[in-house]
């Protein structure tokens, strides 16, 4: 069975409403990055940040899977399918994906604020000051901050390594190390990116789909699964 990787990135969850990275002022649901979404954010101002992806839990919970996550999930009637994300929420897993490999964690569980290795699910949105994780320190949202290391990235570009199919989704390619992960992928493999303002720098390497997900992802599935 043929193995099809499947990189995805905001512009995906996007068409479910939700706004998973900074806007062009540079804010993330009207806050600073530097607020809410690094290691010194949580040490100066934890109630803040805890509230901050309370909202944003919230918002993924109240939030559905789309056509394009739904469609990625139907390749897996013919193929051997990994979808790595850099989105922080479940839509995959609601939409039907079998293999999904989240790079920045997932909201919907939380983490030890010791070892974040230590992750547990969470009753519902909110995860409250005062919870704790077995080691007696704060449970947080599990998520990659700013400044953090990203732990799922060395298993990622081993997925990429043994692509016979590489589509790319709703991603500029602008966040590192994730980015990087095309260069893992081998050179004679075919490359999709889907994306309705397709990066000037993947132009070359990649067969170009300029449509946003929910029609360029089922529209490509289609294809695929007549091949």
């Amino acid at each position: 069975m043929k193995k099809i990787v499947v990189l995805t990135g905001a512009g995906i969850s996007a068409e479910s409403g939700l706004k998973t990275f900074r806007d062009s002022d540079g804010l993330w649901e009207g806050y600073n990055i530097e607020d809410v979404a690094t290691p010194e954010a949580w040490e100066r101002n934890p109630e803040l940040v805890q509230e901050f992806y309370n909202q944003r839990r919230k918002s993924v919970l109240e939030a559905v899977p789309n056509g394009a996550h739904n469609a990625l999930a139907e390749l897996e009637k013919k193929y051997d399918v990994t979808v790595i994300t850099q989105n922080i929420d479940d839509l995959h897993e609601r939409g039907g994906s079998g293999k999904v490999l989240h790079l920045h964690g997932v909201i919907t569980r939380s983490q030890s604020g010791k070892n974040p290795n230590l992750t547990y699910p969470i009753d519902g949105w909110e995860l409250k000051m005062g919870e704790l994780c077995e080691l007696g320190s704060q449970l947080r949202a599990h998520v990659v901050w700013f400044g953090e290391a990203v732990p799922m990235i060395e298993e990622a570009a081993k997925v990429c390594m043994k692509a016979d199919i590489f589509i790319l989704v709703g991603s500029s390619l602008a966040v590192y190390p994730a980015a990087g992960l095309i260069n893992y992928v081998p050179r004679h493999v075919p490359k999709y990116i889907i994306d309705p303002k397709i990066p000037y720098m993947t132009a070359d390497n990649f067969i170009k789909i300029e449509e946003k997900a929910t029609v360029g992802v089922p529209q490509l599935v289609g294809e695929l699964l007549i091949d």
